[in-house]
């Protein structure tokens, strides 16, 4: 058995059976060893963003690691904007980059670079390692890392040497037992004594607390019981939740206490996975622009925050502050990423008394009707919500176009949302792809709400659902523009654009022909010139097995 061989073979036994990957010349004893391990799903993309990506949306639904095997330096490089969105997601990612051979890496060739330097900041775990003996204590730590809490990417460097070189039989016996599979904590096999990156993330110190918690701690009491104080003293107040906090038995039981104790409930702008839709407790998100979500927030005396940061501008405009929250508004931090925020909200039921029985608000089931006439914003949302199937995961990079769409779909059969989480562009298809494997088989739909201009970072995705044959149904949603640029624009106080200023940010001269795209890349497409036939493409688009494209033009934003 030789390191590449005993990568995947580690991988496989701690559960990790999914690869999204582009390869090089330093990865070949991988690829080769995909065919005497065959548990292992391998998945090829044309570009590395969106095998980053879609490991994000893979760990994103199975909250377990994909793996994505990745080219040197450089091919890490072209996928660092997704490793970013899935690190403010906390997504549980293992991301493998192959490195030269030890030897030949001193002669300085082509594609040398410092891989750990551009991995780190957007890992919470980095290690390069240098025998093939250690190969599955660091795989394993890798592992570890990934899952935390919280739950990150976890970036390992394989030298090509470490890969073609055979395992010693005593590190072959130390592999993790089948029975840890699936992220169980590490005992046994060894960890690595060293790492040339950062060590795997440890506890953390939550807050103003200062408690310093594990992700198996609960809250101290004294804690808890501040924040039940704060919620039931007659002042204004909200619990903002986010992250493991925003689906599940964990929605459910914020909503209880909002309910109980007459607060608002919200969650984080963009929150990794939305669990929303008829039955589900409904939660208002926290509006992108900072004039709005200050609105939300004003007069509030206590903010109870719950696995998510305190919000704050997305960006920095003149004269205009960073924060949101309002002044003389009290924080109160109940769980931290690296808590379990599920404890932390059942011990605050319990101090509130809210039993398991209480009240649970929810949306009522409803459902736009079925648009006709020219297409616009609010059709475009009426259409969505007419005919999104219970059950659909939304990976929603619609941007402005999209602006009416959670409205549209609000009392829509149950579904799940899954949003733009780093801000990084180019994240909307892959993660699509990444859902639709993981979801493979449980008749569930993916529907990729996509801007025309977001689209185009990582276009090549539509091959690999092409490929994969995956139930993703993608919907560009173009306005010729990088339409947000343009309102952005104005905010800033760049002062009144002129022609070249727009120029830079419009799509045409020539349009983007989605249609042809799709196509050359074995999607089937459709271009809807009104809302009546964006309501028929899309459902049928919906209902028939494997990927389709609908291509819907709107009015131009600039």
């Amino acid at each position: 058995m030789n390191g590449a061989e005993q990568t995947i073979e580690t991988l496989v036994r701690r559960g990790v059976d999914t690869c999204f990957t582009n390869p090089g010349t330093s990865e070949m004893h991988f690829v080769a060893a995909l065919d005497r391990q065959r548990a292992m799903r391998s998945v090829l993309a044309l570009f590395e963003g969106v095998a980053t990506g879609a490991a994000d949306g893979f760990g994103r639904m199975t909250r377990r690691p994909a793996t994505t095997l990745l080219h040197l330096g450089p091919g890490m490089a072209n996928g660092l904007a997704n490793l970013h969105n899935a690190r403010r997601a906390r997504t549980p990612v293992v991301n493998l980059v192959g490195e030269h051979a030890t030897g030949h890496r001193r002669y300085d060739p082509p594609l040398t670079t410092d891989i750990e330097g551009l991995a780190r900041p957007m890992s919470g775990w980095v290690a390069t390692v240098t025998d093939s003996s250690q190969v599955a204590a660091f795989v394993d730590a890798a592992v570890d890392a990934a899952l935390g809490p919280p739950a990150t990417v976890a970036t390992l460097v394989v030298p090509a040497d470490v890969s073609w070189s055979a395992v010693p039989d005593q590190a072959v016996d130390r592999l993790v037992p089948a029975d840890r599979a699936n992220g169980g904590g590490h005992a046994g096999s060894a960890r690595p004594s060293t790492t040339t990156g950062s060590a795997p993330p440890g506890r953390t110190t939550i807050g103003t607390r200062g408690a310093v918690l594990g992700g198996d701690a609960d809250p101290p009491r004294s804690e808890v019981r501040e924040v039940a104080v704060a919620l039931t003293c007659g002042a204004p107040a909200a619990v903002l939740i986010g992250g493991r906090a925003t689906t599940g038995d964990p929605l459910r039981r914020a909503a209880q206490i909002a309910e109980r104790c007459h607060a608002k409930l919200l969650c984080e702008t963009f929150p990794a996975r939305l669990e929303r839709g008829a039955g589900v407790p409904a939660v208002e998100r926290l509006a992108y622009l900072a004039e709005l979500a200050r609105l939300q927030l004003a007069g509030l005396e206590h903010l109870v925050v719950v696995d998510c940061a305190v919000p704050v501008s997305f960006f920095a405009y003149p004269d205009l502050p960073s924060r949101v929250v309002p002044d003389g508004c009290q924080v109160h931090l109940l769980a931290g990423p690296a808590d379990d925020a599920e404890a932390a909200l059942e011990a605050l039921a319990g101090e509130l008394g809210v039993g398991t029985g209480s009240p649970v608000p929810t949306m009522a089931p409803t459902r736009p009707l079925r648009p006709s006439g020219p297409i616009t914003a609010e059709s475009l949302a009426a259409a969505v919500g007419a005919v999104l199937p219970e059950g659909a995961v939304v990976s929603d990079e619609s941007n402005t176009g999209g602006l009416h769409i959670p409205g549209g779909t609000a009392g829509a059969p149950p579904h799940d949302w899954l949003t733009l989480t780093g801000g990084a562009i180019g994240q909307g298809l892959p993660v699509a792809t990444g859902a639709g494997v993981a979801i493979a088989g449980t008749g569930r739909q993916v529907l990729c709400l996509e801007a025309d201009g977001s689209a185009m970072y990582t276009i090549q995705a539509l091959w690999t659902q092409a490929r994969e044959s995956l139930d993703v149904t993608t919907v560009i949603l173009d306005n010729h523009a990088y339409g947000i640029l343009g309102f952005e624009l104005s905010r800033v106080r760049a002062g009144e654009p002129g022609p070249a200023a727009r120029d830079m940010l419009d799509l045409s001269r020539p349009d983007l022909d989605f249609v042809a795209l799709a196509g050359a890349m074995g999607v089937p497409a459709t271009r809807a010139e009104s809302a009546d036939e964006l309501v028929v493409q899309l459902e049928r688009a919906l209902h028939e097995p494997g990927p389709a494209l609908v291509h819907v033009p709107m009015e131009r934003s600039l």
